[in-house]
């Protein structure tokens, strides 16, 4: 099955579907991902996004207001965070108080979808795409908790929950690469850079439109790759850092393990280091 080379969709959020004409690539992503259509009424800008094409930020983010009143976070990461999921808490609360003003009634408060696409390993789950929501169950009874009919009219919702702050997880490295569904292909996109002919998600032919790397004109094409190379000497950059990092706690293993008296074959053992790194490394410590 033929497969198109596509822009990166990190780089298309920061240079093309901002653009009201081409909000239906991201309104068919967001329709796949929270089963139900989306119509995009606005997309604000981020003072994060940076347009340097020098910049290797691997943070990319938009905020886009639904023609529901609804707001839909969609931040894109690179590379790692331990305090990641408290990040994505702070964004959802921050984005229901910069859009409530002072004065206005609680009912007011507008509901927000946190949608995070992670290139790295978050967390511990045998799944890629994960939902995470509030939910009010009886300690007794195990009851959803459900809004009375005034409270159903003020708020557009059934359930106490669906008030709250909504969170999608999408963990593209653990994608298998199989399509499933339609949310798959989006999916599929994501991670390798490429859609198939035979793919029917919603907003993938706008996609195939315009998000075609043939399409770019030469100077786009240049600011693209830029953009590629920086990520790729960035994972070096990681990569060496840990390599480095790792090297040296073995050192250390060894020369804790050469004071306990531990011989060099047993300080092998633990480490997997040769006799002869183990020797070179206690040489260079003047321990030999």
């Amino acid at each position: 099955m033929r497969t198109r080379n596509m822009i990166s969709f990190d780089w298309a959020m920061k240079r093309l579907l901002r653009n009201k004409a081409n909000f239906e690539v991201l309104e068919g992503f967001l329709s796949e991902l929270l089963r139900r259509k989306i119509m995009i009424k606005s997309i604000a800008e981020s003072e994060g996004n940076k347009e340097n094409e020098d910049d290797k930020s691997n943070k990319v983010d938009i905020l886009v207001e639904a023609d529901d009143n609804e707001l839909v976070i969609i931040e894109l990461q690179y590379y790692g965070y331990d305090d990641y999921f408290k990040r994505m808490l702070y964004g959802a609360c921050k984005a229901v108080t910069d859009h409530m003003s002072k004065g206005l009634p609680f009912s007011n408060v507008r509901k927000v979808y946190s949608v995070n696409i992670v290139y790295f390993d978050l967390g511990t789950g045998d799944d890629y795409v994960y939902h995470g929501f509030n939910n009010f169950t009886g300690l007794h009874t195990h009851t959803e908790l459900v809004l009375t009919d005034k409270q159903q009219k003020i708020y557009g919702k059934s359930i106490a929950g669906e008030v709250f702050p909504e969170y999608y997880l999408i963990k593209v490295s653990k994608f298998d690469e199989v399509a499933k569904d339609t949310l798959d292909e989006w999916i599929y996109y994501l991670k390798t850079g490429k859609i198939r002919d035979d793919f029917t998600a919603k907003g993938l032919d706008k996609a195939r439109e315009l998000l075609a790397y043939d399409n770019l004109t030469d100077f786009e094409k240049k600011q693209h790759d830029r953009m590629i190379t920086n990520r790729v000497d960035r994972d070096s950059e990681i990569i060496t850092a840990f390599t480095d990092g790792e090297y040296k706690g073995l050192e250390k293993v060894v020369i804790n393990c050469h004071k306990a008296s531990q011989s060099i074959d047993t300080i092998s053992t633990f480490t997997d280091l040769t006799a002869e790194q183990i020797t070179r490394i206690l040489q260079r410590h003047n321990l030999l």
